[in-house]
C-alpha cells in the first residue's frame, strides 16, 4: 500500500480499528498523518480513538453479526484489532472474503486466548516457559494447582490489563484466587484459567518486534513494573547481557513468524522473563503494547508510527532511540463522567517531560487516564522524573 489517496474521495485508503482505547488513539493519529481515512469501533461512545477518527460506530465487537455488518458496510482496506475482546471467527470469515486483517486474523485469534499462544510457544515451538496447566472448572483448577505447585500465578485465559490475575502463595488463598479469575474474565460463563509457576526471574521486558516489508526489526528492550498484571512504569533501554538479548530476539522472531508467517505486518509486544542469560516466553500481543507508551518520548518512531509504517508497507530503514527514557501512569480512583485534570503547569515544569491525557469519558474505580513521560541522563533519573510528572497531575471529579 505505497499509494495513499485522499480521505472522503474515491481514492481514499480506509483503516478500521476494532477497539478505540488510548493505544488505538495514537495509531489513529499516525494514520491521519499519512492521509488515511479512519473508522473507529468500540462498545461505548466517545472512546479515545473515536475522538480523533473520521467517524465511529458503537457496537458489541463480540457479536459476530454486528461486527461483520459494520465492516462490510465500511469496506475498509485494513482491519486493525486494538483490543482482545473481538469476535475473531468473524475476522477469519472476513479475511477469507478478501478483507485484510492486521497482522492476520489467525494471529489475532491465537493471541486473544492465553491457552492458544502458550501451547503454540511451548509445544509447537519448544520455547522456554514457566510450568503451566489449565482448568475449565474449579476441580480442574485444583488439579492444575497440584501440577504446578506453590507459589503460582492464576489468570483467566481470556482477559487483559491484569484483570482477574492473582499470585497465590498458600493453600488458604486458592479459592479466592479462583473467584477473582471468574470476575476478571471476558466470558459470561465460567472462565477457563491458566495456572503458572511463579518464576523467580531477575526482570521482565517487552521486546517490541516489527514485521515489515523489508524484514524484522527490534526496538531496544523495555523494562517495566506491574501491579496485578497491569503496567505502572516502563523504561527504555533496559540493559541486558548480549546473549540474553540475542535469545530474546530469537524467541520474538520465532513466535511472530509462527503467528503470521512471511506476510503478516505490524508491531508485536513480546513479553519475556529473564533470569541470568535464560529467557522465558510469557505472552505476545499483535499490536502496540501499553508498556511501549514510553516510545512516545524515547524513539524517533514510536511503536504506533512503526505499526502504521509496517501495515502500510512503508520502509523502516532505522529506529533511533534517544537514550534513557521512562513512563509512569496517571491512574486515579474515582467515579465520574466529568473528570478534570489540573496542576499541569507544575507537572511539566522540568525539562524533557511530556504528558498524554487519554480523554476517557468515564472513570469508575481506578482507571489509567494518562501517562507521564520523561528523558534523563540515566534510567533512574528518567523514572524519577516520569513518576514526578504523573504524581503532580491532580484529578478532579
Amino acid at each position: 500500500m505505497s499509494e495513499i489517496g485522499t480521505p472522503f474521495t474515491v481514492t481514499a485508503k480506509r483503516a478500521l480499528l476494532c477497539g478505540s482505547g488510548e493505544l488505538g488513539k495514537e495509531v489513529v493519529i499516525e494514520l491521519q498523518r499519512l492521509g488515511v481515512e479512519v473508522i473507529a469501533l468500540d462498545s461505548y461512545a466517545n472512546a479515545p480513538a473515536m475522538q480523533v477518527a473520521d467517524r465511529s460506530h458503537v457496537l458489541n465487537m463480540l457479536d459476530p453479526f454486528a461486527l461483520r455488518a459494520v465492516i462490510e458496510a465500511e469496506s475498509p482496506h485494513l482491519i486493525i484489532p486494538e483490543i482482545e475482546a473481538i469476535a475473531t471467527d468473524a475476522l477469519i470469515h472476513l479475511e477469507k472474503n478478501g478483507f485484510r486483517v492486521v497482522p492476520t486474523a489467525l494471529a489475532t485469534k491465537l493471541t486473544m486466548d492465553r491457552k492458544g499462544i502458550r501451547e503454540l510457544a511451548s509445544k509447537d515451538l519448544g520455547l522456554k516457559t514457566s510450568k503451566y496447566a489449565f482448568g475449565e472448572t474449579f476441580k480442574a483448577y485444583l488439579d492444575a494447582v497440584d501440577v504446578v505447585g506453590f507459589p503460582f500465578v492464576v489468570k483467566p485465559v481470556m482477559s487483559s490489563s491484569g484483570k482477574g490475575q492473582s499470585i497465590v502463595y498458600q493453600k488458604e488463598e486458592v479459592e479466592s484466587a479462583w473467584e477473582d479469575a471468574q470476575t476478571g474474565g471476558r466470558t459470561k460463563d465460567i472462565s477457563e484459567v491458566i495456572v503458572e509457576e511463579l518464576i523467580e526471574f531477575d526482570y521482565e521486558i517487552t521486546l517490541l518486534t516489527v514485521r515489515h516489508k523489508d524484514g524484522v526489526s527490534f526496538c531496544e528492550p523495555i523494562g517495566h513494573v506491574q501491579e496485578s498484571g497491569d503496567y505502572q512504569q516502563s523504561w527504555q533501554p533496559h540493559s541486558m547481557p548480549k546473549p540474553a538479548l540475542e535469545a530474546a530476539q530469537c524467541i520474538a522472531n520465532n513466535v511472530t513468524t509462527a503467528l503470521c508467517g512471511a506476510y503478516g505486518r505490524g508491531i508485536f509486544g513480546v513479553e519475556l522473563f529473564v533470569k541470568g542469560e535464560d529467557v522465558f516466553f510469557n505472552e505476545v500481543s499483535p499490536r502496540p503494547h501499553d508498556t511501549g507508551l514510553v516510545t512516545l518520548i524515547s524513539q524517533d518512531l514510536s511503536e504506533f508510527a512503526l505499526h502504521v509504517r509496517a501495515i502500510l508497507e512503508l520502509p523502516i530503514p532505522n529506529i533511533r532511540q534517544y537514550g534513557p527514557c521512562a513512563s509512569a501512569v496517571i491512574k486515579p480512583r474515582g467515579d465520574s463522567s466529568e473528570t478534570e485534570f489540573t496542576n499541569l503547569d507544575k507537572a511539566l515544569a522540568e525539562p524533557d517531560t511530556q504528558i498524554r491525557l487519554f480523554g476517557k469519558p468515564v472513570i469508575k474505580g481506578r482507571r489509567r487516564m494518562g501517562v507521564g513521560l520523561a528523558r534523563g541522563s540515566s534510567i533512574e533519573e528518567a523514572l524519577k522524573k516520569a513518576k514526578a510528572v504523573a504524581d503532580k497531575v491532580e484529578v478532579k471529579f
